[in-house]
């Protein structure tokens, strides 16, 4: 009987410091999603605004752009994949994960037999489940989110312009997060390039062009690229940092019920450690008188 409450005490203390571990990395995590927020509500209605343009631009103007060019099917494809570079946010790398495997077998499932598909991995934790499946992978931007400036992201959104204007690829499409508050995130897959022209039916909106149009457009096409694949980094940013705030709050609501269950199971031990300690004494009375 001792020796059973001591192993129910060191798990008590066990849970106890588990608890605390998950309160602070609740707390950080709070910490920098509320700066992640900032930055995505700040740039999401600029961006979006400039892929409104940018699809009516290209859909209207007559004018032709390398980086509306498409090929149908596509015969080399290039998936964009940002994850988070640790754990302990629940199911969100996974469900990223299931989601551009599920999302290559479903479009691209003869491209990846024949070794036209190719995985850009952003985040650690997508680098590390496609080079177990043994996907082709691109992996200059990997540790993007060691230093989330824009001035990184414009290095891999040019490289992604660059290697489709080089025909290196006919599609580039992005697997990613997008934030919608602390507790949801929309997992989301969108085509990066070509672009995606405007679709029927919206009002039409007339551009005055000064300089030249096709000058213009080749100049403003891709900042706008940049700006949005910036945003789809922050979109991530802040999933990642909300996921991770709702994993740890649950966790240490599970710890509290564990230590209450522990406590419960210490107190019955210890009752019945007194009642039989009780009952020997008295047994050790009776023969004694006896």
């Amino acid at each position: 009987m001792p020796g059973q409450l001591k192993e129910v005490r060191n798990r008590i203390k066990s849970v106890q410091n588990t608890q605390q571990i998950t309160k602070a990395m609740k707390m950080v995590a709070a910490a920098k999603l509320r700066r992640a927020t900032e930055r995505i509500i700040q740039i999401r209605p600029y961006a979006a605004k400039l892929t409104d343009i940018m699809s009516n631009l290209v859909g209207d103007s007559g004018v032709t752009s390398p980086y509306a060019r498409r090929t149908e099917p596509p015969r080399k494809v290039l998936v964009v994949v940002v994850t988070s570079d640790r754990g302990l946010a629940g199911a969100f790398n996974a469900n990223i994960i299931r989601l551009a495997r599920q999302h290559v077998q479903e479009h691209y499932s003869r491209q990846l037999q024949a070794g036209q598909l190719m995985v850009m991995p952003v985040g650690r934790k997508a680098y590390d489940a496609f080079r177990r499946l043994a996907w082709p992978l691109q992996t200059d931007f990997v540790n993007l989110f060691h230093r989330l400036s824009f001035e990184h992201s414009q290095q891999a959104s040019q490289w992604l312009m660059d290697a489709f204007r080089q025909e290196q690829f006919d599609a580039i499409d992005l697997v990613y997060a997008q934030f919608k508050n602390a507790a949801t995130q929309i997992f989301t897959v969108e085509p990066y390039l070509p672009v995606v022209k405007s679709q029927g039916g919206k009002t039409a909106t007339n551009y005055l062009f000064e300089p030249d149009q096709e000058q213009l457009l080749n100049k403003l096409i891709p900042q706008i690229l940049n700006t949005r694949f910036f945003r789809v980094l922050l979109d991530s940013n802040a999933s990642e940092h909300g996921a991770r705030m709702t994993a740890m709050d649950k966790a240490t609501e599970n710890a509290q019920e564990l230590l209450r269950e522990l406590s419960i199971k210490y107190n019955r031990a210890r009752q019945a450690a007194i009642t039989t300690e009780i009952t020997e004494i008295v047994s050790g009375a009776a023969a004694l008188r006896g």
